[in-house]
């Protein structure tokens, strides 16, 4: 027999997913997919959002009608982080005599470099990699051949690039998921699995754009998170919330209580009128959303990592077009705080050439440039 094996979080499972499985049916000659949604990934600090028994049936309900898929619940039921050496040897006793594959996307087969005990991995399995959305796995090969001796199998497909990440960000706040199979859809609604009820009212403080640019600030944010160890729901709700206060007067019985630092100039002051909304009227207690809203304008010493994402992907996100903005983001991606640094230089540009047109480079900023200055020499 020909079997392949497909592990991930599947949070949730979208049409890319089973275009994948289609696909390798095809090219493979396979006689069965088996779909092994993880308990808790080593790569992801925080776990998936939704809990293990919804995405097993998130899974059954999108494979329902593929006769040759079948939905396993082997990484779950061992309640442990999920690591794909112990399920490649485990459906290697299962299937003994057969032919294994392990599914893989192109930036799986990145990483796969530094996954625990790889060439017992390959001793059990031959990778089959698939570039989705215009990703290109070619480039991998030269490298992997050298490393493991082993070659892995290209799969064609021409997908889209569809992510778990976006998907959950577009319904957190309650826009189109396209990409979902109906009954995925229909079963995330009654269950309300990626819904956050502070973010809906929190958003009707804002104006029609300012909403937008909230969500691609979210994008952005949860997008980088990963990379960074930071949690993406801190991500979402820090960014969701960062605005909040855009738009609430200082006089408004929301913030009945509330008490503006001294000397901050009026395009700051809704970073704290949002924290302080968030955390009084939403119920945010987390004290490192609340700083990440609290500081998202004017930067500060000593930002933590959610701090500093929350920071630039508000500077930065997709709806930005000032001068430079593209160099910018390529820094993003690369390093984040040599993005940052150079996202205070060109605030302190951009303020000092506008002084005369009452701009002002807040203290905090200042303070904030000459910390991280220090930190990077």
């Amino acid at each position: 027999m020909k079997i392949a094996l497909f592990g991930g979080s599947f949070d949730p499972v979208h049409n890319e997913h089973i275009g994948y499985i289609r696909a390798a049916k095809e090219a493979l000659g396979l006689n069965k997919v088996i779909v092994i949604p993880s308990y808790r990934a080593p790569h992801k600090s925080f776990g998936a959002v939704a809990r293990a028994e919804d995405r097993m049936n998130m899974c059954r309900l999108a494979l329902g009608e593929i006769s040759y898929a079948e939905v396993s619940d082997f990484e779950i039921a061992r309640r442990e982080k999920s690591y794909t050496y112990i399920t490649a040897e485990h459906f290697a006793e299962v299937y003994r005599g057969s032919e294994l594959y392990f599914l893989v996307g192109a930036d799986m087969l990145e990483d796969f470099f530094t996954w625990k005990e790889p060439e017992w991995i390959l001793s059990k399995v031959t990778l089959a990699a698939c570039a989705r959305g215009g990703e290109s796995v070619s480039e991998t090969h030269e490298r992997f051949v050298q490393r493991f001796n082993k070659d892995y199998i290209e799969i064609p497909f021409a997908g889209d690039h569809t992510s778990s990440t976006e998907l959950r960000v577009r319904l957190a706040f309650g826009e189109e998921a396209r990409g979902l199979d109906p009954r995925v859809s229909e079963y995330i609604g009654e269950k309300n699995l990626y819904g956050y009820p502070c973010i809906a009212p929190a958003l009707a403080l804002e104006k029609e754009e300012r909403r937008k640019h909230s969500f691609r600030v979210a994008l952005m944010a949860t997008a980088r998170a990963r990379s960074l160890g930071v949690s993406e729901e801190k991500a979402l709700l820090a960014a969701a919330l960062h605005d909040c206060g855009k738009y609430v007067p200082l006089d408004s019985p929301l913030l009945q209580g509330f008490s503006l630092p001294e000397g901050v100039p009026a395009p700051v002051v809704h970073q704290y009128t949002g924290a302080y909304l968030a955390e009084r009227l939403f119920g945010i207690g987390d004290e490192e959303i609340l700083d990440a809203i609290r500081y998202h304008t004017s930067g500060r010493e000593d930002m933590t990592p959610l701090g500093k994402l929350i920071f630039l992907a508000d500077m930065l996100e997709s709806g930005r077009t000032f001068e430079g903005v593209e160099a910018l983001r390529k820094a993003f991606w690369r390093d984040l705080d040599e993005c940052l640094l150079l996202c205070f230089e060109h605030q302190n540009a951009y303020l000092e050439k506008n002084q005369n047109k009452g701009s002002a480079i807040y203290s905090l900023t200042k303070r904030a440039y000459n910390w991280l200055k220090n930190q990077r020499t």
